[in-house]
């Protein structure tokens, strides 16, 4: 069975449940989801296994190889001792070994043929896992936006906003009426306002202080000169 037929099987088995009682898309995306990250690690550590296993058989098919060499080295070695029976039992077992790495190299290659056959189901389920959480973000984003123009709906036709707005149009005028009662202080003063008109009595009085201390100083000024003069006539 398939990587992906499995995955099917599963994801359908969870999901038609949930689909006929028309639950929530967002729980079915993320359920789609967690199945596919979990068949990806299941899948992975399943290839690790075979890679593991893979490099212990070439182990053992290379040491059958060596005896197969070695009994070959025997049976020529027995040949030229002039013993025909010896020679014929080592050509028997360099056989054996020969026989032996085959059968671990037949499954050496089928392991290759599973960790080929599942690194491409992995790049393929990573595309569609990559599609999957794309789309549950996009999906999210677009439930998020309805959520906020729905109550954005429900703020704008529920009378909440026209009693606010009346609200602040009736705290308005009142500000205008107490602007309007500060203006009317001012009516009959020839434009100028109460705070201008009290400013101007103020420096009308400091204006007529210094121009009595000016006085006050000419006229001490002016008895000195008298004096001096009546006293320069004597």
């Amino acid at each position: 069975m398939g990587i992906f037929s499995r995955m099917g099987d599963i994801i359908n088995s969870n999901l038609n449940s949930m689909i006929e009682k028309a639950e929530n898309p967002e729980k079915i995306t993320r359920l789609i989801i967690q199945e596919m990250e979990d068949t990806l690690v299941e899948v992975r550590t399943s290839a690790a296994r075979n890679i593991a296993e893979t490099k212990e058989l070439s182990r053992k098919a290379e040491q059958y190889e060596v005896r197969s060499a070695e009994w070959a080295a025997k049976a020529e070695l027995a040949l030229t001792k002039g013993r025909e029976d010896l020679a014929r039992g080592a050509v028997q077992a360099k056989q054996q070994s020969e026989q032996l790495a085959a059968v671990v190299r037949k499954e050496i290659d089928i392991l290759n043929e599973s960790v080929a056959k599942a690194d491409s189901d992995l790049e393929k389920l990573q595309a569609k896992l990559n599609e999957a959480k794309a789309k549950h973000k996009s999906l999210m984003m677009r439930g998020t936006n309805a959520s906020n123009q729905i109550k954005m709906r429900k703020v704008m036709t529920s009378n909440k906003v026209d009693d606010a707005l009346a609200r602040y149009e009736r705290m308005e005028r009142k500000v205008d009426e107490l602007e309007a009662h500060v203006e009317a202080f001012d009516l009959g003063t020839n434009g100028q306002s109460l705070e201008s008109q009290f400013a101007a009595l103020e420096a009308d009085d400091a204006v007529e202080a210094e121009l009595a201390a000016l006085k006050k100083n000419l006229g001490g000024a002016n008895k000195v000169k008298s004096v001096k003069k009546v006293a320069a006539n004597k």
